[in-house]
């Protein structure tokens, strides 16, 4: 990136994607102010799975931008930037049922297309790397160049990594336009003035922009359990139901809100969820959906049952109205950047993401077509609303 010493950004929203693109704002040479109306990493990024994943996500757009973003990932832990937060991991696509198996196969056929290696794995081979396994596996495929990655870790180490200006506890009400151009943002009663803007609030984003109800909270509830292994992760994968996918893929089955996943951490613990709850942006939890999610997973991996839950927890995600994310440039407002709406695949995508609007907060391209992501399909529909 050029250099832009001269430009003051101020950045609202202190997650994943928003420290992304203060650490590369401050690399270009520009003054950054980050803003949180809590601090770093409390909202979506930090109640979230650490899967850097490309075999999670629907075919099209999503499936291509994750493949960059991983290759992002790649890039930043060679790089030292990401050292050691970042690892590889497999990511078994798991298949309990003839249909799912079905599903299983369809959405390998689709990673295949776009050029991911995929590779069928039959129940004994996976039993050798997962043993345990539950009976009701019948299907399965192995996605070998996923990786993991926890969101708040990244968020710290890029925070660290920038050395930008944080202020917590401040959250922006409106974003200030002067003379068709933005000219700053207010935060109670004060003017903070600024040449340009990123707006990166998850949820918090929808009253700074303008374009109507385009934003919807999805909550989540997952469970972490205690330490199976001392010795690093305690299976050697990710491993993600049927569900899930079907899930992301908008198929409607029975207990259509758990979409099951297995995270087995660094620590040896696991990390299980979630549910998908539409419309709530409260983060209890409750006993019923909690128990939903550990019947699943217990059928799925019946060793768990060894396991002590430690703590259930909620995070609320922020969907768009047509399920794409929202990246690039207000249709309305010059000089404001909209990156949100990540719902469950910010931490894959949110250092991309970051990056990408970075480039466009400087006049640049990004370093991919971000067309399908333009805030001007809303702008559009709004317009004839």
């Amino acid at each position: 990136m050029a250099s832009s010493s001269s430009i003051h950004v101020a950045v609202i929203g202190a997650g994943i994607v928003g420290a992304a693109a203060a650490h590369f704002l401050a690399a270009a040479g520009a003054r950054v102010t980050l803003l949180d109306a809590s601090g770093p990493a409390a909202g979506a990024t930090g109640a979230s799975d650490g899967a850097v994943s490309v075999a999670s996500k629907r075919p099209g757009p999503m499936m291509d931008l994750a493949r960059h973003a991983r290759a992002f990932y790649v890039r930043s832990e060679r790089d030292g930037l990401f050292r050691g937060l970042f690892h590889r991991r497999s990511t078994f696509l798991v298949a309990r049922t003839a249909i799912e198996a079905d599903l299983v196969a369809q959405h390998g056929a689709d990673l295949a297309a776009v050029g991911e290696r995929v590779v069928e794995i039959s129940r004994t081979a996976l039993l050798d790397r997962i043993p345990g396994l539950g009976a009701s596996v019948c299907a399965a495929l192995e996605i070998p160049d996923d990786g993991h990655a926890l969101g708040y870790e990244i968020t710290e180490r890029l925070l660290h990594k920038s050395g930008v200006s944080i202020r917590r506890n401040a959250p922006v009400s409106e974003i200030v336009m002067r003379a068709g151009r933005v000219g700053g943002v207010a935060i109670r009663n004060e003017l903070l003035a600024a040449d340009a803007v990123l707006v990166a609030a998850g949820i918090g984003s929808a009253p700074l922009l303008g374009l109507g109800e385009i934003l919807i909270p999805r909550k989540g509830q997952m469970v972490v359990t205690d330490r199976a292994s001392t010795a690093g992760p305690a299976i050697d994968g990710h491993l993600m139901a049927a569900s899930y996918l079907a899930a992301k893929r908008g198929i409607v089955r029975d207990n259509a809100h758990i979409g099951l996943v297995i995270d087995p951490l660094m620590t040896g613990q696991f990390l299980i969820g979630g549910s998908r709850e539409d419309h709530r942006s409260d983060h209890a939890t409750d006993a019923v959906t909690i128990a939903a999610i550990l019947r699943e997973a217990l059928d799925l991996y019946p060793p768990l049952a060894g396991r002590r839950v430690l703590r259930s927890f909620a995070g609320v995600r922020t969907a768009s109205r047509d399920g794409l994310p929202i990246v690039g440039l207000h249709p309305y407002r010059e000089g404001v950047v909209i990156a949100t709406g990540f719902e469950g695949d910010g931490i894959c995508l949110g250092p991309f993401m970051g990056a990408c609007a970075a480039r466009l907060l400087l006049g640049e391209k990004p370093e991919t077509d971000l067309s399908a992501l333009s805030p001007q399909r809303f702008a559009r529909v709004e317009a004839h609303a």
